[in-house]
């Protein structure tokens, strides 16, 4: 790739890299044709990540959020004053979210709920219509990953999700230059995270809080009982509602990784590792290795998150080439030659030693808002990037079964592995809740 190419164009391409989707094109008779159209939203979900999904709306132009929905009233009373403060006309509120989708003049639906809401939340906007923004990983198993896609499709709807260093521009520059042969052949792309987590202790039985409603939280997931220590964040690790450190974080990093090599799915992926710090419940690993491997090229994710390592924060993708090194540092990056002195990066004022960029979370909202209205494929267009949620999905199942996964690089299927292929979609639904396309 020229290095000179234009960077909106580099984006749309980088975006759409299978042949066969890049010729798909929405056809929505309802899609705004310009931004003097207003387009008309709905935000399911403010405990975290649903706050920034109203900033990130509302900063683009002719946007309105018609509902908040959070089944956590707290959450659904800030998340109303905080739409009423930023657009001077309060929204509606409500915990269920199937009211939205009766809704024939809502537009689009913002999804910024725990991880088993993902993809039954994407495929039931889709099929009444929406077009959806949805946060990462997008999908809670491989088998949601493909009816969250194949819904997009049927439905013929923009669906964006929320991965948002696709809109950054100091990352976009560092893809291009990867991809341009900057740094030689690319050989391995190291991805690694972390934290310093504290435990999460043992959940003791406890009455569902006045302000929850718990049976919709959990939505199409099982019933099961409420214990005190999963709302809100600690869902994250457990099986039945997360994807742990993978689906949390992994997927920022292995997605940035798969764009810069231009590779889809893995020929064998393996995860060691484990709880290692705490005995508590959490169910998914705080320590570990996950390889991905190509055949030709190799991506490597390590984890460590109850046991910070600051020496190692610097980064957090880095790419390997026979000719130097591209290091990603927050939302820039630096380029090393094959003797390890950096030649170069992404600098917000060519001033000192930042590598710093704009952040990308409005620019990624806009992104969305641009592609409903010009019937575009967005930067995170649900088709690519659940390819890198696979990645995290083939990681989890390898912890899980204990054993090498083999995947057929042509379908993204798992080879001769009928324990494997138990953890490729949930194993039951709560009735009336299964998803459909």
């Amino acid at each position: 790739m020229n290095q000179s190419i234009n960077r909106r164009v580099f984006l749309q391409q980088s975006a759409t890299l299978g042949a066969s989707l890049a010729a798909w094109r929405f056809a929505s008779p309802a899609t705004a044709a310009s931004p003097n159209d207003k387009l008309v939203v709905a935000v399911m979900g403010c405990n975290g990540r649903g706050m920034v999904h109203i900033a990130g709306l509302l900063a683009a132009p002719n946007v309105e959020i018609a509902y908040i929905c959070d089944v956590d009233e707290r959450a659904l009373e800030k998340g109303i004053k905080a739409v009423a403060k930023k657009q001077g006309k309060e929204p509606k509120g409500v915990k269920d979210f199937r009211r939205i989708l009766e809704d024939k003049s809502v537009d689009a639906l913002s999804v910024a709920t725990p991880n088993h809401w993902h993809a039954i939340a994407t495929i039931m906007a889709c099929s009444a219509g929406k077009h959806v923004y949805v946060e990462k990983p997008g999908s809670h198993d491989p088998n949601e990953s493909e009816l969250m896609v194949a819904a997009a499709r049927k439905n013929k709807r923009v669906v964006q999700m929320g991965n948002q260093r696709r809109s950054m521009a100091g990352v976009i520059e560092a893809i291009e230059k990867v991809r341009s042969g900057v740094i030689g052949k690319v050989l391995t792309v190291r991805c690694y995270y972390t934290r310093n987590r504290d435990t999460i202790g043992r959940g003791k039985p406890a009455p569902v809080p006045p302000w929850l409603d718990w049976t919709l939280w959990q939505g199409a997931a099982p019933d099961r009982p409420f214990v005190d220590n999963v709302v809100h964040y600690n869902w994250h690790w457990f099986w039945h509602w997360g994807n742990g450190e993978l689906g949390n974080n992994a997927i920022h990093s292995v997605d940035l990784a798969r764009w810069g090599l231009g590779v889809d799915a893995p020929r064998r992926v393996t995860f060691g590792g484990g709880r290692y710090r705490f005995q508590d419940d959490q169910e998914t690993p705080d320590t570990g290795v996950a390889t991905f491997d190509y055949g030709d090229k190799l991506i490597t994710w390590e984890q460590s998150s109850s046991h910070n390592r600051k020496a190692d924060q610097q980064s957090t993708v880095n790419f390997y080439g026979e000719d130097g090194m591209l290091a990603m540092v927050g939302t820039g990056y630096k380029l090393y030659d094959v003797k390890g002195k950096e030649i170069g990066g992404y600098k917000t004022s060519g001033e000192g030693d930042t590598v710093r960029g704009p952040g990308g979370e409005n620019e990624h909202f806009a992104n969305f808002v641009e592609c409903v209205r010009q019937d575009k494929r967005p930067n995170s267009d649900i088709g690519e990037c659940q390819k890198s949620t696979m990645l995290c999905h083939y990681a989890n199942i390898a912890y899980r079964t204990g054993r090498t996964i083999n995947v057929d690089q042509k379908t993204g299927k798992i080879i001769g592995d009928l324990k494997a292929m138990t953890f490729w979609r949930r194993p039951q639904y709560r009735k009336g809740w299964e998803p459909k396309v």
